[in-house]
């Protein structure tokens, strides 16, 4: 395995330029005409190795320009097929990239129609999310370049809608992370319906060591391009670890952007629900905000990355599904809302800003819980963190000084309050109903009958009936309601 260092550009005083590479003047006009004149480190490295045909192993500082490395190589050595015969079989697969995210794969596929716009190579992306029959009915057509997320991928495949045996170039982008959410044994199996010829290219930020594996199981004598320290962040992010309580988080986020007048910012957190909640309350706090996690359909996350791409939106909060290569142009700010569980996101995170050499900045809030995470990101990066104290404004309404009465001239010039009772304050009493009728007063009635009981009381001291037992009661006589009085 060969290993190609680069500190610097190139190493000499003048940035290399696209124009001085053997490319076709298609791909010349397309890379012109998205403003790009000067090649990135990566780039100058890898695409001459990706034209020679080697394989390779990228790391690069993410926002470095990977997915340039190796798309225009890519297009430049398949313009041999390129044919503008309409028939489906003219136009079979022959360059595969497999990314973990969904967000991704749609913005490596984007790259790939700005810069084969000038040709007539077909292009198209599939992930998971949204209806696979309108997938199928571009698969059907024939594409030369196919991005893909590796669960729709195999869908596709076991659905016969693509074959994938004349693949000459396989990517796997964010290699690292497709291994973290379990994406190996997809992997796999996808690899095992690609021809055994093909140039493997592999491109990540970090490499650990089961990448270095797979990388020595599928890769043949690849060439490792380093252009920094692995797990580095970029120079040009301004980073910031602030001390705050849970409480204080949304508090510190809004005087942040108030302070540092920022016109956008990607919040981060750890948890889908987290994401969904903290969304409604910046809204409730009068900032537009969207919200980006995995809960939502892929036409609910596509709309909202779109909206705040064009700047419609002033917050996404997000987990760390829009931390992989997301390129978000001029990005300001990044927020870690909560410290990520594993370090490696921490550098991800934060290059979502600072991309392509501009300035970025990037908070984040540290409670008493997150101790041994900000030690992690610590000795992967290999940088002492300082966790700041954090002041915050006093946004909340003050109450009015109480009234303290003393014997002094001296008061405070503050309108005096009515005296306090000293009892306790008693409640009305509840008034009970009025009746007119009720509330007569009580008048005898005329006769001087002695009471209905004390008529009982002489009838059961009055002689009994023969035959009849002094202890046992008359029946009382009731009126018959079965048409009583008859005959």
């Amino acid at each position: 395995m060969t290993t190609i260092l680069a500190e610097t550009p190139l190493d000499t005083s003048a940035p290399a330029l696209f124009n001085s590479l053997p490319l076709d003047d298609k791909l010349l006009r397309a890379v012109a005409d998205s403003g790009y004149v000067a090649m990135t480190p990566i780039q100058a490295k890898a695409i001459p190795i990706v034209l020679a045909g080697r394989d390779v192993m990228g790391a690069a500082q993410t926002g470095t320009g990977k997915t340039a490395a190796f798309t225009i190589p890519l297009l430049q050595k398949m313009l041999r097929h390129e044919t503008s015969s309409m028939s489906p079989a003219r136009h079979p697969v022959r360059a595969l990239v497999i990314t973990p995210t969904r967000e991704l794969a749609d913005q490596v596929a984007n790259s790939v129609k700005t810069y084969a716009k000038h040709t007539q190579l077909r292009s198209t992306v599939v992930f998971g999310g949204i209806d696979m029959k309108p997938q199928t009915a571009v698969l059907k057509t024939g594409v030369e370049v196919l991005v893909a997320t590796p669960g729709r991928l195999l869908d596709h495949i076991e659905a016969k809608n693509c074959v994938l045996n004349q693949v000459e170039y396989v990517v796997l982008d964010e290699a690292d992370r497709m291994l973290d959410i379990g994406f190996l044994p997809d992997l796999q199996r996808i690899l095992s319906y690609l021809p055994k010829q093909r140039q493997t290219l592999l491109f990540s930020a970090t490499f650990s060591p089961e990448i270095r594996r797979l990388a020595q199981s599928y890769l043949q004598d690849p060439v490792t391009v380093e252009v920094a320290q692995r797990n580095a962040t970029a120079a040009t992010v301004e980073q910031h670890f602030y001390s705050v309580s849970d409480d204080d988080k949304r508090r510190a986020v809004r005087q942040i952007i108030r302070t540092r007048d920022l016109s956008q910012a990607l919040v981060f957190v750890n948890s889908k629900l987290g994401a969904a909640r903290l969304a409604r309350s910046f809204e409730r706090d009068g900032l537009k905000t969207a919200a980006l996690h995995g809960d939502k359909s892929q036409d609910e996350r596509l709309k909202a990355l779109d909206a705040f791409k064009r700047g419609e939106v002033q917050l996404l909060v997000a987990t760390d599904v829009a931390a992989r290569g997301l390129d978000i142009a001029d990005l300001p700010a990044v927020f870690n809302f909560d410290v990520p569980f594993n370090a490696e996101d921490y550098v991800h995170r934060i290059g979502r800003t600072g991309r392509a050499g501009a300035s970025g900045l990037s908070v984040t809030l540290v409670t008493r819980d997150d101790t041994r995470m900000v030690g992690d990101i610590e000795r992967l990066i290999k940088k002492k963190i300082e966790i700041e104290p954090f002041e915050l404004d006093d946004e909340r309404p003050r109450r009015p000084p109480r009234r303290v009465r003393d014997d002094d001239d001296e008061r405070p010039a503050v309108a005096e309050r009515p005296a306090e009772r000293s009892e306790p304050r008693r409640s009305a009493p509840v008034r009970a109903p009025q009746d007119p009728l009720f509330d007569q007063p009580y008048q005898p009635s005329g006769s001087e009958a002695a009471p209905v009981w004390e008529q009982a009381k002489a009838d059961m001291t009055a002689a009994p009936k023969r035959g009849l037992s002094p202890n046992i009661k008359p029946k009382r006589k009731v009126a018959s309601l079965l048409g009583g009085g008859r005959g």
